[in-house]
């Protein structure tokens, strides 16, 4: 299996040498030039996405966003111009669901394959191999490619149809990035009202947000399978909180943007009777706001 990498940077350099530690035929390409280690490691050089595709069974690129994806995929001198038939493209990076399904519907013209299989883990994660894939595309081709994904990551699933790994990592980090908009407001609340920083760092790190029980307990007892009824924390204790914090932000003046429109939240929820429900009803708010989407998981797929 003759292989192309395009994006040579943190993470995509990492990933083309797993690649071609692993023994495959190797050729790169990136817009910033000639990179002597690949060369010198076996990798072949080409000169542009269009050329990669010409050399190449399967083709990943690892780009900065949608913008350098479309260029790179569909552009001059671009994949689709020198890609065959039955080749597989997998863009793995954080990018448009919207465009690669765009990416896909085109490479299908022309007998081509599509997937995106965005990464989590970050550059040391890249260069050892151990990277979460968020896999979306035709089944069929993942079980195809999984032992090649298998070179760079240790944590594969399978999203879905195509986009859906797109969807998977920009939803993951737009919980991360929010985080840490959140963080910021509690530690320099919990600062200024006269806790020293490595303190209250410690302080949470050792609490229930540090060990993950959001994810790894609270939701799947509660949350994902719509038990709101038996509470490990009553929702009149959560707005408790969420009061006791917002209002000590009004007094030192730190501003709490995101904790006030919880507290808003709470408060709805609240005047709804929902008092002594689950603390993640609030939850519930969003889903209507949503359309009355439900997130909801079998309890056998929980289990």
């Amino acid at each position: 299996m003759k292989i192309g990498f395009i994006g040579l940077g943190k993470m995509g350099s990492g990933m083309a040498a797993c690649i071609l530690k692993s023994g495959y035929s190797l050729t790169v390409y990136d817009v910033q030039g000639d990179s002597g280690k690949f060369k010198e490691k076996g990798a072949s050089w080409a000169a542009s996405p269009k050329k990669v595709a010409e050399a190449s069974d399967v083709i990943f690129t690892s780009l900065p966003g949608p913008k350098e994806v479309e260029e790179v995929a569909l552009g001059k001198n671009g994949i689709i111009e020198g890609i065959h038939e039955g080749a597989i493209y997998i863009d793995l990076s954080s990018s448009s669901p919207t465009l690669i399904r765009k990416i896909y519907e085109l490479f299908n013209e022309k007998g081509a394959k599509v997937m995106d299989a965005p990464v989590s883990g970050g550059p040391e994660g890249a260069a050892a191999g151990n990277l979460s894939i968020m896999v979306g595309g035709d089944e069929a081709v993942f079980n195809q490619m999984k032992p090649v994904l298998e070179k760079i990551g240790d944590k594969i699933t399978y999203c879905g149809d195509i986009g859906c790994g797109s969807i998977c990592k920009i939803m993951h980090n737009c919980m991360l990035i929010t985080t840490q908009a959140v963080a910021a407001e509690c530690f320099t609340l919990g600062v200024k009202a006269g806790v020293k920083p490595r303190v209250l760092w410690q302080t949470v790190k050792d609490g229930a947000m540090g060990k993950g029980l959001l994810l790894k307990r609270l939701l799947p007892a509660t949350y994902f399978r719509g038990n709101f009824d038996k509470p490990a924390m009553a929702l009149r204790l959560g707005f408790k909180d969420m009061d006791l914090a917002t209002s000590l932000g009004r007094e030192l003046k730190v501003p709490m943007a995101l904790a006030d429109i919880t507290w808003g939240d709470f408060a709805t929820a609240m005047n709804r009777g929902w008092a002594e429900r689950e603390t993640c009803s609030i939850m519930l708010l969003q889903e209507e706001r949503s359309g009355n989407i439900e997130v909801r998981i079998p309890d056998a797929e929980i289990e």
